[in-house]
């Protein structure tokens, strides 16, 4: 399939069938004991430090900028 050749709204409608696709897969594999854990302690850290890191505009600027 060459995406290129397809019009506007049909890209939409695979975008849109690709992330139902992506949202059932993701429903269907919980996160394991490990991935729920770390986290609990990343949520726990912010809570305890809400201040530290970099704001999302920072992170995305660094992220754009590699």
């Amino acid at each position: 399939m060459n995406i290129n050749k397809l019009s506007h709204s049909e890209k939409i409608l695979l975008v849109e069938q690709l992330w139902d696709s992506i949202r059932a897969e993701a429903e269907t594999s919980p996160l394991t004991e490990a991935q729920k854990s770390a986290l609990d302690r990343r949520l726990a850290d912010y809570e305890l430090n809400p201040e530290e890191g970099d704001s999302w505009a920072i992170v995305k600027a660094r992220i754009l900028n590699q």
